[in-house]
């Protein structure tokens, strides 16, 4: 009788959470797998002629746009999410290091994830810029000629370069906070032990730091990838609507900026279940990820 008084609480306390997500998680989820599979849906009019299977992705795979959205998407993952990964792990061992004036780095390190998207973009275009832009004075000092990083007619390679260092940088706060509060929960005595032994640096980190954090890093590379997969926001940031540089439009295009372009047509018909199908195959892609990562990590992380 206790028990089941106790389980009615539980669920009294969890109803207000689980109704949010069934309303704003749930239901928009299979809403999504529902819409990608009506044929010729026509959304003012709530109307559509049946079902079909493969008509709305053919429509995504035959955008002329798809490959290269999938290509950024993929540079973008793998190429910004290792980089912030390791480079987050480095700093938070260096700030837990540090005695004095920590509390100032870490403050400096955590104010990107309390700054707005957009407002970082603008600021990283704003410091790329080929004419007055920090990036391109600092490599004059070194005898390099300006590079046409963002500006008008930049190519793609280059937009590219500086859009990863602004996704790596302003991903690496969250990482730094994660992987810091596992370091202060690692117990010190490994630590004695091994200058006990004269053991070296790197073997202490690479014996002891990253074997007992490596639950921490499994969870940032799983969200890190998943965050990845998505990104769009820090695209229209740095580059605004056109997503590329001025007169190379849309070349930094990505996988949800397709669903939002399909959704920016929801009143033509079959747009919004192009939209809800470019969604699903994005929720494969990252699906797969995941499980494959979750693989790895079986024979990777010690608990």
């Amino acid at each position: 009788m206790l028990e089941d008084k106790h389980n009615i609480k539980a669920w009294f306390y969890l109803a207000p959470a689980m109704v949010l997500l069934i309303i704003f998680t749930f239901y928009p989820i299979v809403n999504a797998f529902f819409l990608a599979f009506l044929k010729d849906f026509n959304y003012l009019q709530g109307t559509w002629q049946g079902f079909t299977l493969t008509e709305n992705f053919r429509f995504v795979f035959s955008n002329p746009n798809f490959r290269d959205a999938m290509l950024n998407t993929f540079i973008i993952t793998f190429v910004s999410v290792p980089l912030a990964v390791v480079i987050a792990l480095l700093v938070s061992v260096w700030l837990n290091s540090v005695l004095k004036l920590r509390g100032f780095f870490q403050t400096i390190f955590f104010l990107p994830y309390v700054t707005n998207a957009i407002a970082i973009g603008m600021a990283f275009a704003f410091l790329f810029n080929r004419n007055f832009g920090l990036v391109n004075l600092m490599l004059s000092w070194v005898g390099i000629s300006p590079i046409n990083w963002v500006g008008l007619g930049a190519s793609w390679g280059w937009a590219m370069v500086a859009f990863l260092v602004f996704t790596t940088w302003s991903s690496l706060a969250f990482r730094i906070m994660v992987f810091l509060s596992g370091l202060q929960n690692i117990d010190k005595q490994y630590y004695d032990a091994a200058r006990v032994d004269s053991t070296r640096r790197y073997r202490i980190f690479r014996r002891i730091t990253v074997p007992l954090l490596s639950p921490m890093i499994f969870y940032i590379t799983i969200t890190s990838f998943i965050g990845a997969f998505k990104t769009y926001t820090e695209v229209v940031g740095m580059f605004g609507l056109r997503l590329g540089p001025p007169g190379n439009d849309r070349a930094m295009i990505t996988i949800v900026a397709l669903v939002y372009d399909a959704l920016d047509r929801s009143g033509v018909t079959g747009a919004l279940s192009e939209a809800a199908a470019a969604a699903l195959i994005l929720f494969g892609i990252t699906l797969f990820f995941t499980l494959v990562n979750m693989q790895v990590s079986k024979k990777r992380v010690h608990y």
